[in-house]
């Protein structure tokens, strides 16, 4: 149980400095999607690991299965601190936003693109909405979802279609 207990703390400790000081793995894992290795990530789960098999093991369960128990309460406690971050990140600022803040975002089309002209596209920023000229690489109906791949100009940018994957 000691052993538990001790990663319980040591994930309690991480995630409390990454909540202070921010990411410290930003750029290590840059090349997987989301942040599913983020250290507030990791320090939950380690936290509710230990704290979770612990509480199992106190119970009297055997060894195995508290390792189960904490294994599950872990990814529960993991999902919610990555989604808790998202939540965060997402949030409004006072910041005034850009056209460079828009690249890589998701938008919607609003007025249809046509064969090399512009349209009309609506990006969320921090929660700001920005309307903004947008230019595809062929048309685009109205209504279609695209994400931002570069800025043309300070009111203009360029977006390509969110494929959905079949499934």
């Amino acid at each position: 149980m000691t052993l538990f207990l001790v990663l319980g703390v040591v994930g309690l400790v991480l995630l409390g400095v990454s909540l202070l000081l921010g990411d410290l793995f930003d750029g290590i894992f840059d090349a997987l999607p989301s942040d599913v290795f983020s250290s507030a990530v990791i320090g939950g789960f380690v936290s509710a690991f230990g704290f979770g098999a612990a509480l199992s093991d106190g119970l009297g369960t055997p060894t195995w299965l508290a390792v189960v128990v904490g294994g599950l309460v872990g990814v529960v406690f993991a999902w919610f601190a990555g989604w808790l971050t998202r939540v965060v990140r997402g949030g409004g600022s006072d910041d005034t936003v850009t056209t460079e803040d828009t690249v890589g975002r998701d938008a919607k089309v609003v007025t249809g693109i046509p064969e090399g002209g512009f349209g009309v596209v609506r990006v969320l920023v921090g929660g700001h909405s920005l309307q903004l000229n947008a230019r595809a690489d062929g048309p685009v109906e109205p209504g279609t979802e695209v994400y931002v791949t570069a800025v043309l100009s300070p009111t203009a940018v360029a977006v390509a279609p969110v494929h959905r994957e079949l499934g």
